[in-house]
């Protein structure tokens, strides 16, 4: 059996060593930043989940492969309404939105 190394760390550790605690400005840059490419990666999931090309998902939603291809390589940041019409009208789902204090 393996003994655990006193060198790893965490996720939350390594954020908190490399970008400050919550509230630090470049903390606070690297955090929208992962809820982009979260927002980017949750929507390319659903759309392989539900079997659909960037081209499908766009005609239902009205705009274009690469606009689609941008929200989910996290280059283009997507409005509020255009992420409903793309949950809710392209991929048939629900968008949930929560604000936490």
């Amino acid at each position: 059996m393996k003994k655990k190394s006193k060198t790893l760390t965490s996720l939350d550790e390594f954020i908190d060593e490399n970008f400050g605690k919550r509230g630090n400005p470049k903390r606070e840059k690297f955090e929208a930043g992962y809820e982009n490419f979260k927002i980017g990666f949750m929507l390319q999931a659903a759309r392989y989940e539900k079997g659909m090309t960037q081209e499908e998902l766009a005609l239902k939603v009205g705009t274009t492969k690469s606009y689609i291809s941008k929200i989910e390589n996290d280059i283009k940041e997507v409005r509020l309404s255009t992420l409903k019409k793309i949950v809710e009208l392209g991929l048939g789902g629900k968008l949930l939105l929560s604000i936490e204090m």
